[in-house]
């Protein structure tokens, strides 16, 4: 696991750690207003395990604007915003996440892919490392844009409650 890239997100600190041999790249984040949790239809960041199943949006421009994971053709801005205030705004790039641990993550009621979770562009106005999302995990469009530009499908995804120090991080 050392020679692959991982991604690291920690609730506490609002914030993912893209880490790459010797290379740790710092994001501030957003994650669910409602906590954490992986039951379908409470609005909460699901924990554990997961790997990115789809990398959606690399040929889209920044802000560009996604319903049900396809581009709309629209370019978020403010009157954009203002004509659909109740749009819960995806941007940019997409990577869905797929649980990887079975009934904690994956599969019936817990399925963090059936639950649509993914790591997404949000409103550059929106806040970062407040929880304020439905679920998601949301980022800065440019950072999305970046972290979407150093992974691939397959890239592993380990979703802590805890603050990142050197007791609790994931050993490579």
């Amino acid at each position: 696991m050392a020679d692959s890239p991982l991604i690291e997100i920690s609730i506490a600190d609002q914030t993912l750690h893209f880490i790459n041999k010797d290379e740790v790249i710092e994001f501030g984040v957003s994650t669910a207003l409602n906590g954490v949790g992986e039951q379908e239809g409470t609005g909460c960041t699901p924990r554990g395990w997961h790997r990115i199943r789809a990398v959606i949006g690399g040929t889209q421009p920044e802000n560009a604007v996604f319903i049900g994971r396809r581009p709309t053709g629209e370019i978020y801005n403010p009157q954009l915003a203002a004509q659909f205030p109740k749009r819960d705004w995806i941007l940019s790039r997409i990577l869905w996440l797929q649980g990887l641990e079975s009934g904690v993550n994956r599969f019936g009621r817990v399925d963090s892919m059936r639950r649509y979770i993914y790591i997404h562009g949000t409103p550059d106005t929106e806040p970062m490392g407040t929880p304020l999302s439905h679920g998601c995990v949301r980022m800065r469009n440019s950072d999305v844009i970046r972290l979407t530009d150093l992974v691939t499908p397959g890239t592993l995804v380990w979703i802590q409650e805890k603050s990142f120090n050197r007791i609790n991080c994931v050993n490579l």
